[in-house]
């Protein structure tokens, strides 16, 4: 294994639980892309561009509760302000999957 972090390093990983309330198309990306806003509950609505288009349709992403990490600062990209990273796994032709919790719990939950 490379790279081994410390339980301190991870501790500072503010991973958190949402829910995408809003899904717009984001065709001035660089790669395929949609723009989300995410409920975290009492953190707030966070902002956040995704590379998700290959087994998301929009309709389908609307109430899906996601994982991000929502401690890392904004990043520009293109005309957009993202605020969070929300997680996924490669797929087998470098698809994102959504990292999710199993089970509906409340926006904001922390991860850990």
């Amino acid at each position: 294994m490379n790279n081994i972090i410390s339980w301190n390093d991870f501790i500072k990983v503010d991973i958190r639980v949402g829910t995408i309330i809003e899904v717009l198309p984001f065709p001035e990306a660089r790669n395929p892309s949609y723009k989300l806003i995410i409920d975290f509950g009492p953190l707030g609505q966070r902002k956040s561009s995704a590379q998700i288009t290959a087994l998301y349709q929009i309709e389908d992403l609307i109430s899906k509760q996601i994982i991000a990490v929502v401690n890392f600062p904004k990043k520009q990209i293109g005309p957009f302000m993202s605020e969070c990273l929300v997680l996924g796994v490669y797929g087998e032709q470098s698809e994102i999957i959504l990292l999710a919790p199993e089970r509906q719990v409340p926006n904001g939950s922390k991860i850990g």
